[in-house]
């Protein structure tokens, strides 16, 4: 799948040497951030309030809520009102994620080193997902953590310390715009209402 957006840039879903992850900004109700892993052919979803952050002191809640088509992964533009999610969304962070493989939790590995597909569904479904991102923003080792007593759709999105960790940081500050058209949600809103 290609997707060339209005200013040019491209992403070539089918070229990433793994699973997509994508990172949408969505002003509905409220602004929050769609943080999204591919699990086959569905990108498994969770609502970020604050965003996702570098600092591995920071411990975003992320809410799960329903799988989205992997089509859904490049969309930017206004979902009109009365419609589920609507608000203007843009494409805040694009790339691909594998299981992290550094891991004794993470199950069994593949042929190639990674940990397999099946182990981070299985780490899914105990509360406890380690994975290594490969974005433009956001890269190196993350956890998805399940909270207990908190309802069944509440858990945290917490960046390890590692190379790619920033410390006091505010990556959703830093870098507003999207990865694909270089516009704001604002420029997205003011274009797409013309």
């Amino acid at each position: 799948m290609n997707v060339n957006k209005a200013s040019g840039h491209a992403v070539d879903l089918a070229q990433l040497p793994g699973p997509l992850f994508v990172v949408q900004k969505h002003a509905a109700t409220t602004l929050h951030y769609d943080f999204r892993l591919q699990f086959g052919d569905v990108l498994k979803s969770w609502a970020i309030p604050k965003g996702p952050s570098l600092d591995p002191a920071d411990k975003r809640l992320a809410v799960r809520v329903e799988d989205h088509a992997l089509e859904y992964a490049t969309f930017e533009g206004v979902i009109p009102e009365g419609e589920y999610g609507a608000g203007t969304v843009l494409v805040w962070d694009i790339g691909w994620w594998e299981p992290d493989s550094s891991e004794e939790l993470q199950g069994a590995k593949a042929a190639n080193g990674r940990a397999s597909a099946e182990s981070a569904n299985q780490a899914l479904d105990t509360g406890q997902l380690k994975f290594v991102l490969h974005g433009q923003k956001l890269k190196g080792s993350w956890t998805l953590v399940k909270m207990r007593g908190r309802g069944e759709n509440n858990w945290l999105l917490i960046k390890h310390r590692d190379d790619a960790a920033r410390v006091g940081s505010d990556i959703v500050e830093e870098e507003p715009r999207s990865v694909l058209t270089g516009r704001t949600l604002e420029e997205i809103a003011a274009e797409e209402t013309r």
